[in-house]
C-alpha cells in the first residue's frame, strides 16, 4: 500500500488543529482542577492567591465539614434511588412508546407523534405541575421525583426514528422463528439498540442526578433532599451567621471558600465516574436516529 503523504496546507491545518484542540481542552479541564485543588486549600490562600492548582496547605476542613453528620450519606442515598430507578423508568417508558410509534401501519400514529411534539413547544407551567402531583398525593415522596418526566418527548423521537432504521428482514426472519411482539423487541431490537440506549441512559441519569428544582418544590421532608438540595442547603447555612448546628449538633465550622468548590466535586465526581462505562457507545448512539424523520 503506497505511502500517503500530506501537503504543506494539510499539515498547516493538522497544527493549527492540534493547537486549538488543545488550549480548548485545557479551557474545560483547568477550571475543575482548580475547584479541586480550592477543595482541598485553606481559605486564606483562596483569598490570596487568585488561581493554583496545587495548594501549598493540604486541608480537608471542607470535606470534614460535608460528611460530618449522615445527613450527606442519607441525601446521596436519595440521589442514587432517585437516579436509578428514575433512569429505569425513563428507559422502559421511552422503548415502549417509541418501539410501536416506529411502526408505520400503526393506527393514529400521525397523531400520537404531533401530540408528542407539541409537548416538546407547550408546556401547563409551574403551578398546574404542582396541583397535579398535590392532586396525586405524590408531595413528599419520591415518586414526584421520577413519573413527572417519565418520558422525554426529544429522546422519544430519537429512539423512535433508531428503530425505524433496522433492517425490516430482522423482524420477517424473527416471526418466521416464531417471535412475537414482545420476543422480537427483547431478543432482537434491544441488543441492537445498545449504542442509543446508553447514551439516553446517561442522558436520563445525568438530568435525575442534577436535578435539584422539583425537590425544592415538592420535598419538605429533609430526610428526603437529594444530594444536590443537601448541598446547597451546606452551602447557605456555611454562608450564614447563625446557628449552624441546626441541621445537626455535630456540625463543625467550615471555611466558607473551600466549603463550596468541595460541594461541586462531591455533586459532580459520582456521575463523571458513569460516564466511562457509556463513553464507546456515546458518540455512535448521538448521531443513530437523527438523520431520518
Amino acid at each position: 500500500m503506497a505511502k500517503q503523504y500530506k501537503s504543506a496546507g494539510e499539515k498547516v491545518f493538522d497544527v493549527f488543529n492540534y493547537a486549538f484542540l488543545a488550549i480548548f481542552g485545557l479551557m474545560a479541564v483547568l477550571p475543575f482542577i482548580f475547584v479541586i485543588s480550592g477543595s482541598f486549600a485553606t481559605d486564606a490562600e483562596i483569598t490570596k492567591r487568585a488561581v493554583f492548582l496545587i495548594p501549598t496547605t493540604f486541608s480537608l476542613d471542607a470535606y470534614k465539614f460535608i460528611f460530618s453528620t449522615d445527613t450527606i450519606m442519607r441525601s446521596i442515598g436519595v440521589s442514587i434511588y432517585v437516579t436509578v430507578i428514575g433512569t429505569i423508568v425513563n428507559l422502559f417508558f421511552t422503548v415502549t412508546m417509541a418501539y410501536p410509534m416506529a411502526r408505520r401501519n400503526l393506527m393514529g400514529r400521525n397523531m400520537i407523534l404531533n401530540l408528542v411534539i407539541f409537548t416538546m413547544l407547550f408546556g401547563g407551567g409551574m403551578i398546574p405541575t404542582y396541583l397535579v402531583i398535590r392532586e396525586l398525593h405524590l408531595l413528599d415522596t419520591l415518586n414526584s421525583l421520577i413519573l413527572p418526566g417519565a418520558i422525554s418527548a426529544f429522546n422519544l423521537i430519537i429512539v423512535k426514528n433508531f428503530f425505524q432504521e433496522l433492517p425490516p428482514g430482522l423482524e420477517e426472519a424473527a416471526k418466521i422463528d416464531g417471535c412475537n411482539e414482545l420476543s422480537l423487541l427483547w431478543r432482537i431490537v434491544l441488543p441492537l439498540s445498545k449504542p442509543v440506549l446508553a447514551t439516553f441512559t446517561l442522558f436520563y441519569a445525568v438530568g435525575h442526578w442534577n436535578n435539584f428544582f422539583s425537590a425544592l418544590l415538592y420535598i419538605n421532608d429533609p430526610s428526603k433532599w437529594p444530594l444536590q438540595v443537601m448541598l446547597r442547603q451546606i452551602v447557605m447555612l456555611s454562608q450564614s451567621a447563625g446557628d449552624l448546628s441546626s441541621m445537626d449538633p455535630t456540625f463543625v465550622q467550615p471555611p466558607e471558600q473551600s466549603i463550596k468548590m468541595a460541594v461541586i466535586v462531591v455533586g459532580t465526581i459520582p456521575i463523571l465516574c458513569v460516564y466511562p462505562f457509556l463513553q464507546k457507545h456515546f458518540a455512535k448512539g448521538v448521531l443513530l436516529g437523527s438523520i431520518k424523520g
